[in-house]
Order: structure tokens, then sequence, then C-alpha cells
């Protein structure tokens, strides 16, 4: 397949450019330079979409691109930045894929589990209702402008990501430094959702809904087994066989982070109910299996 990719160098594009052997990858990078000193000169690169009036020359699109939403102060400024670094992409993609004669057959875009924003203890599935909040409106806006790709010739799936799992790079990086320094332990209360995915998972996910002609929509990008944030403290301290026992305090989470520390404090429990309905198979379900095999 001829396949155009945006977001290639961040942790997941990264990982499933090297899944991708065999078909052909135009990388879309602001930075061309430096994506092809990351990925590699076999691929095809561009730095922007300006001279393209369609993409009748692409079988597939996936969209990964869009600013990291963990690591700074949600501000007027950094929320623009948030939303816009998903939403122009994402609308100047489904508008190329409209005005193709020979449209890709499948868009594939990003969004995450921050859609359904707080929601306590329930499990939730690709259906359940959200919690209206600033992360659900990232979301909700960036879906609908994928989603307005949609046709009888193109398929849009959309993938609402959760934490993804995996060595070198992502929210394992993060933790695993204080855990390894015995300062690990629960945030907060320990009592919100964490809905990970094993960084294979998640690669097998995107090359199954590329794969697959029946699938489209909404698909949750989570283990079918999401865990509380104490629980996934306690799993990852005896992993490491390291104890897991000093707490971030709630209130040093939000001195810190202000209103990003919502990310941290109000998790989710999210479940994979249509890829499992569409037949996708997880190689890590629980989270012992998964960190084992990365650690």
């Amino acid at each position: 397949m001829n396949i155009l990719l945006t977001g290639a160098t961040g942790f997941i594009g990264r990982h499933l450019v090297g899944s991708l052997t065999g078909h052909t990858l135009t990388i879309l990078s602001r930075n061309t330079e430096a994506a092809r000193e990351k990925l590699g000169d076999e691929h095809q690169y561009l730095r922007n979409l300006d001279k393209l009036e369609n993409l009748n020359d692409f079988d597939a699109v996936i969209n990964l691109a869009g600013e990291p939403i963990v690591g700074k102060r949600w501000s007027d400024t950094q929320k623009k930045i948030l939303c816009h670094s998903r939403w122009d992409i994402t609308e100047l993609l489904a508008a190329l894929i409209q005005q193709s004669d020979t449209p890709p057959t499948v868009f594939i875009s990003g969004s995450a589990v921050g859609f359904y924003g707080a929601k306590g203890n329930e499990r939730l599935s690709e259906s359940s209702q959200p919690h209206d909040e600033f992360t659900h409106m990232l979301c909700a806006n960036w879906e609908q402008l994928a989603l307005n790709a949609a046709s009888e010739q193109t398929r849009v799936c959309v993938l609402r990501t959760g934490i993804v799992l995996g060595k070198h790079g992502g929210a394992l990086a993060k933790m695993l430094p204080p855990f390894k320094a015995c300062l690990g332990g629960p945030i907060g209360k320990g009592t919100q959702g964490m809905s990970w995915i094993h960084i294979e998972d998640m690669i097998g996910l995107i090359r199954f809904l590329l794969a697959n002609d029946s699938c489209r929509g909404i698909f949750n990008a989570t283990a079918p087994n999401p865990v509380s944030n104490a629980v996934f403290a306690h799993t990852l301290g005896e992993t490491l066989h390291r104890p897991a026992l000093v707490p971030a305090p709630a209130f040093a989470m939000k001195l810190l982070l202000g209103e990003a520390a919502t990310l941290l404090l109000d998790g989710q429990f999210v479940l994979p109910t249509h890829a499992q309905e569409a037949g996708f198979g997880f190689r890590y379900p629980q989270l012992r299996q998964a960190l084992e095999n990365l650690l």
C-alpha cells in the first residue's frame, strides 16, 4: 500500500514506521531532515501538503500528529496549540480526501481516552456518554473533523488511545526513574483509572484496522483490563523489585501542572469493545504480563 503518515517521529509513529515494511510510506513532517535521520532514507518525505490538491495517489492515510498533551501547564495559549496541532492537519487531510476522485480506502486518525473526561469508576465503551470538559472538547472536535472524510470509498477509523507502554519513550520512560530510585507510588488517592496498552498491541491494532475492510468508526485503543493508579504503581514496583509506597500528593500535582493535572488525577476505565467485537486479539491483555515483557 502507498500510505501517507503524519506524526511519524512520535513515540507511536516511530514504532509504526518500523512495522510497515513492504509498504510505501510518505511521511509528513515540518522538519524533513530530522525525520529522515530518525526514520531512514527509504521513505518519501513532505514538509507540508500545500502542493497537493487531492490524495488520489494514496491507498491509506494514518494521522497521528499532535502536540504532546502532557508536560506543560494548560494556559490559554497552550490549549490553542494542543487543539490546532490536531484539528488543522485533520481538517486538511479530510478535505483532500473529499476532493479526491480515487480517494484512499481508509483514513485512520488519532484521538484519546480523554474524550470521555472524568467518569470515576464507570467502565467505558465507545458508546459511553462523556463528561464535558477540555479534553472532551478537544477530542470530540478532532474526531468529527476526521469522520467528515467518511464516504462509500473511504472508511474512517478513529483511535481513542490510552496510555501507551513501551521501551525507550512514552509514559513508561517518565515513570521509571522515581520507581527505580524507590520513590514511586500512587498519584493522589490512587483510585483513578489507568487505561493502558502495550506498544505492540497499539501497532497491531492500527495494522488490523488498516487491513480489515469491515472496520470503521470509533475504536478504544486500550487493553481489555484497565487498572486503578494504585494497582498500576504496585504492579510496576513489583516488576522492578522496588517498593511503591511514596505517594504523589494531589495538591502537588495541581501546583505543578494546574488544570493539566486532571490527566493524572482523573482517569478512566476504558474497554476496547469495538476492537474485540471486530476480532482483534491482544497479545498483552494483562498489565503484569505487559510490564514483565517490557522491563
